[in-house]
């Protein structure tokens, strides 16, 4: 049996297909001009729906589709509503009726961790309580996930940055440096060449944490003169000590529960060594760690023969 996912994030068009443990998938990152870092949700809804045809066209045939599924949210919480979403919707219920099969929605944020545990090997984990993260340019979060019914995972906020996403910051900082948006992997390399060591205070409050003044002490160093390189790493030191916090808050109260780490941010290399040598941590491989349908054509196939 097949498996179709839709997922239509702000930067990322793609689709997915599982089938007999294998999985594929297409996806393409929306058109951001030179120098900005962002677009405006109606032009990101429009790329969405003009790169869905070829996106889903690049897949496998279907011809043993059984259900499909599609993150029609950002989280799983009152409110919680993008309209760039709406283009994955729409494909999704109109590939559904064609193909007479179910459609089951889910929040981009239950795919992104649905992803990492597929990707990793966990999902044993599919239907036990643990702790994950997703971190991303829109949301730097820790959140208790247990089963259920009608949603798969259910995750539950725990701890979230009070301000600036480690995303966002990556990015600004990033294209601070003249860097191509989105600038994660530039940094991450960037910061490969410094091996300076930085002592890094994150302001933290009952577990959630404080990223605003990443951004201006990144700033400062470049006014001083300071290497690119030096600037990356401090900015991946900072962001590394703030989930650091969250992590410890969350194993003190929540219980020591398995650690997930899933969206864009921990594809980042120098954060995944540094969070390995500390926690017993599980990571999405790094082409699962970012916006991608992978977890929603997962999240149906658990969902239609699991539960």
């Amino acid at each position: 049996m097949q498996f179709i996912g839709f997922d239509t994030s702000n930067y990322t068009t793609s689709a997915a297909l599982f089938a007999d443990g294998s999985m594929e998938s297409s996806r393409r990152l929306l058109p951001v001009k030179e120098g900005e870092m962002g677009l405006r949700q109606s032009d990101a809804l429009f790329h969405h729906t003009c790169a869905l045809p070829e996106i889903f066209d690049a897949l496998p045939a279907i011809h043993d589709a059984a259900a499909v599924g599609v993150s029609d949210r950002p989280r799983d919480a009152e409110g919680s509503y993008m309209p760039c979403f709406l283009a994955g919707v729409s494909a999704a219920s109109c590939t559904a009726k064609a193909l007479g099969v179910p459609l089951y929605r889910f929040s981009h944020q239950a795919g992104h961790i649905a992803a990492a545990l597929f990707s990793a090997g966990r999902t044993d984990l599919m239907d036990k309580p643990f702790l994950a993260f997703h971190v991303s340019g829109g949301t730097t979060e820790c959140v208790r996930v247990t089963p259920d019914q009608e949603r798969v995972l259910h995750a539950g906020l725990l701890l979230t940055s009070l301000d600036l996403k480690a995303g966002q910051a990556v990015d600004r900082v990033g294209v601070m440096l003249g860097f191509p948006f989105p600038a994660g992997k530039y940094v991450d390399a960037e910061a490969r060449k410094s091996s300076r060591n930085f002592t890094v205070r994150v302001p933290v409050r009952d577990g959630c944490v404080s990223l605003s003044g990443l951004q201006n002490q990144c700033a400062r160093m470049q006014q001083n003169g300071e290497s690119a390189a030096d600037i990356c790493r401090y900015c991946l030191l900072y962001i590394e000590k703030a989930l650091e916090a969250m992590a410890d808050h969350a194993l003190q109260t929540a219980g020591d529960l398995p650690l997930v780490f899933s969206g864009g941010v921990t594809s980042n290399t120098l954060l995944r060594e540094m969070l390995c040598t500390k926690y017993e941590s599980i990571f999405a491989l790094p082409e699962y760690a970012c916006d991608n349908a992978a977890g929603t054509a997962f999240l149906a196939y658990w969902k239609h023969t699991m539960m």
